[in-house]
């Protein structure tokens, strides 16, 4: 049960990070799924690396916010590496 809820989470925060950033068009549910679930990673690594204390309580509201920005710095990075083509 906990594999298909990290796949729907990461396939809503994919697709959340993606109409923030615009690239909503672009991409398809798949690419979605796999952003969302390496931006939630990343996002994690990131806020506990640097100890951003707003986002300390572990709440599932936090560990939302925390997916859909990581999220958003790794499109932030693809659209970096794809502009340079």
């Amino acid at each position: 049960m906990g594999f298909i809820i990290t796949i729907i989470v990461g396939a809503i925060t994919g697709w959340i990070a993606s109409i923030i950033m615009k690239t909503d068009k672009e991409q398809g549910f798949f690419l979605d799924i796999i952003l969302g679930i390496a931006g939630a990673l990343f996002g994690q690594w990131l806020f506990a690396k640097f100890s951003i204390p707003f986002f300390n309580s572990g709440s599932h509201v936090d560990n939302f916010i925390i997916a859909i920005i990581g999220a958003c710095i790794l499109l932030l990075i693809l659209r970096l590496f794809n502009s340079k083509k």
